[in-house]
């Protein structure tokens, strides 16, 4: 099972180097195969509601003012 985007602690980031990191927040993801939630995970926890379609802003760049 890959890594669960439809949980409420599952991030994904880009780095400087322009690689995306998907991981979970609480650290309970497996690290073989590629970072995969565990089968039946305890902590999953389904999004309240969906982030598709907004952009997110950094509190300190003039956009996030």
């Amino acid at each position: 099972m890959a890594v669960r985007d439809d949980c409420r602690h599952y991030v994904k980031r880009s780095t400087a180097g322009g690689d995306a990191i998907e991981q979970c927040k609480l650290g309970a993801n497996l690290l073989d195969p590629a970072f995969a939630c565990p089968e039946g995970c305890l902590f999953h926890e389904p999004r309240k509601i969906t982030d598709a379609g907004w952009k997110r802003q950094d509190p300190g760049s003039p956009a996030g003012r």
